[in-house]
């Protein structure tokens, strides 16, 4: 499953977590952000352990996305050894994420 996340938990789930880490940073209105949820679902799964995958409601939550300037969404950023290592926005496939992933992974 997908974790949820909050401007508040942000330091301690994405800038202190051992392994990669990759924020969607969403809306519920957003129509590509809906159709990116299974995408985000089978991540989860896949790297379940190895890597975190987040979604961070922009509407709820103003001060990460700003931090990171998000102008946009979908927009995906991972996070290794707490920074940032990878952005990209935009519908993107299983396949684009996963190499994405994998090269902060080795």
């Amino acid at each position: 499953m997908v974790t949820p996340l909050l401007d508040t938990d942000f330091d301690k789930e994405v800038l202190k977590s051992q392994i990669p880490v990759l924020v969607d940073f969403w809306a519920p209105w957003c129509g590509p952000c809906k159709s990116m949820l299974h995408i985000m679902e089978e991540l989860s799964t896949a790297y379940d352990g190895k890597a975190k995958i987040i979604k961070m409601n922009v509407d709820d939550n103003t001060e990460t996305p700003a931090k990171f300037n998000v102008m946009s969404i979908p927009t995906f950023i991972l996070f290794k050894d707490g920074k940032a290592v990878s952005t990209f926005i935009g519908v993107r496939s299983l396949e684009d994420i996963k190499k994405e992933i994998d090269a902060v992974m080795e």
